[in-house]
């Protein structure tokens, strides 16, 4: 589109015919003015309705037939939006705004034909007749100036516009350039962003995993050329590849994901280029606005076959391991219970070690692998296993409450053998010694660490032992050594009373 004053239908007029040149300085900065004009995509707002709005209404308050906005390169004037002309465009060199933007200011030529500068333009003297100029320059945010907007009469006006219309042309034209400016960042915008798109697929096309991305709806887009290579697929569709004992479950997790707005995460088998299926870790991130609506996910697929299959391995030797384990428990209860018989004067002491023995089956037994999700339960799990043979049918003599705080292997044995020792004495000389006794042991976290109380309610008075017994001073070595933590005792009318104060880093 090309802008100036002219009015003619024929916008490609001799330029021999034109009035004298525009100032050199006009000249001297269209290089920085096509610069800037390139950076707002002008040809996306040709007759845009916003501004064919301001047009007609600049025409209207001026009283003017003809009403334009204009922008201005190195030899054309190109028309963003008009009324009352038919062109799109006209020659640089008998446009009117050539001049008007050499200022700032509204520049109002009021009898064109005694103007020296327009008295010889073929629009002046042909039969345009152009008679009257006033032009509002467009100034860009960074002070460039664009081109105007301007109104052009076939009449002389002798006293140009009032006040109220000058005032309304500045408003006007700044109206315009807010237009300007919003598709000229809307567009900044669109640019920014299709080249993050090409270098997130540059990135992801030299990476070693499979990477995709997805629209907000969770719909995939795109896939990278390590997806395609890996799958030797065309498409991005994976249904089809996932192995169909995996199917089911993988796309749960990515269903529930999409909806929630979380990361995802899911272990499944793809089928190879080759037929076979490998084991893989999917993984994806939502990406949000300023408002947290998510505007697109970003995925990766990592090929974690050789690690699975060294971790099924590990798992079945650890699961034979553990198996042996177990027998080497039965087998020594059964040792220590044979050299019983052949020793009368040790059989309680054989009946302890037994007892003892067997609390740390029952504990290698809850922590064994396949016996809880990852090798790991609960503390009040372990309890309530070690306990168990001191409860009754109904569980009421033992009650265990509380937080619930994981455990692991290594600290499994330790509790077996304190909490083992507890309910040996509690059977023999406390609450459970007694048929309407009871024990409640409560668990806590807290600033010092997790704490395990143990309540004898019931039974005789809890009486503290005259000498220090071989299982007093287990627990006491269990607990400082291997739990690094503190038990506390006090023997009450109604019963024993211990805390057992561990550090959680120990846990």
């Amino acid at each position: 589109m090309r802008y100036g004053s002219g009015i003619a239908d024929n916008p490609h007029l001799e330029s021999e015919t034109i009035a004298p040149p525009p100032p050199p300085t006009a000249i001297g900065k269209d290089t920085r003015r096509e610069r800037a004009l390139s950076a707002f995509g002008l040809d996306d707002l040709a007759d845009d309705a916003e501004l064919s709005s301001i047009v007609e209404f600049a025409g209207k308050l001026c009283g003017a037939p003809v009403s334009l906005v204009t922008t201005l390169d190195g030899s054309t004037q190109h028309f963003l939006a008009k009324t009352g002309i038919e062109a799109n465009e006209t020659p640089r060199d008998v446009s009117f705004c050539t001049y008007a933007i050499q200022s700032t200011e509204m520049m109002e030529v009021r009898d064109t034909t005694v103007d020296e500068r327009f008295r010889d333009n073929p629009f002046v003297t042909g039969e345009e007749h152009v008679r009257y100029y006033a032009g509002v320059p467009l100034v860009s945010q960074r002070g460039d100036i664009l081109g105007t907007l301007c109104v052009l009469d076939r009449e002389a006006r002798p006293d140009g516009l009032d006040t109220f219309q000058r005032e309304g042309m500045e408003l006007l034209a700044r109206a315009v350039m807010r237009r300007l400016e919003s598709h000229r960042k809307t567009l900044a915008g669109k640019v920014a962003r299709e080249r993050g798109e090409a270098m997130f697929r540059m990135l992801a096309n030299s990476i070693p995993d499979l990477a995709w991305s997805a629209d907000a709806s969770g719909k995939r887009d795109y896939f990278n050329k390590r997806w395609h290579e890996f799958t030797g697929t065309k498409d991005g569709g994976d249904g089809h590849l996932i192995h169909p004992d995996d199917r089911d479950e993988t796309y749960r997790k990515w269903d529930e994901a999409v909806k929630a707005g979380t990361p995802y995460e899911a272990q499944y088998r793809l089928r190879h280029r080759d037929g076979s299926y490998r084991w893989m870790l999917g993984r994806a991130m939502p990406v949000e606005d300023a408002d947290g609506s998510i505007l697109r996910w970003f995925g990766t697929i990592t090929d974690i076959d050789s690690a699975h299959r060294e971790a099924e391995g590990r798992e079945i030797l650890a699961r034979e391991l553990s198996h042996r384990i177990k027998n080497i428990f039965a087998l020594v209860s059964g040792l220590v219970a044979l050299k019983a018989r052949e020793f009368p004067e040790a059989e309680d002491y054989a009946i302890e070690l037994g007892q003892t023995i067997q609390a740390l089956g029952r504990a290698h037994d809850f922590i064994r692998p396949g016996h809880m999700p990852g090798g790991k339960g609960g503390l009040r799990d372990l309890l309530k296993e070690l306990l168990a043979p001191y409860d009754d049918k109904d569980g009421d003599r033992v009650t265990i409450a509380g937080d619930d705080v994981p455990v692991t292997a290594q600290v499994s044995t330790p509790f077996a053998l304190v909490f083992h020792e507890l309910a040996t004495n509690a059977a023999k000389y406390g609450a459970l010694s007694d048929p309407d006794g009871k024990v409640e042991v409560t668990v806590a976290r807290g600033d010092d660490g997790v704490s395990i109380d143990w309540v004898e309610q019931g039974g005789p008075p809890a009486q503290e032992a005259e000498q220090e017994g071989f299982g007093t001073r287990l627990i006491t070595m269990t607990v400082d050594s291997q739990l690094n933590g503190k038990l506390d005792r006090e023997w009450r009318d109604s019963g024993l009373h211990a805390r057992l104060t561990v550090p959680e880093s120990s846990l």
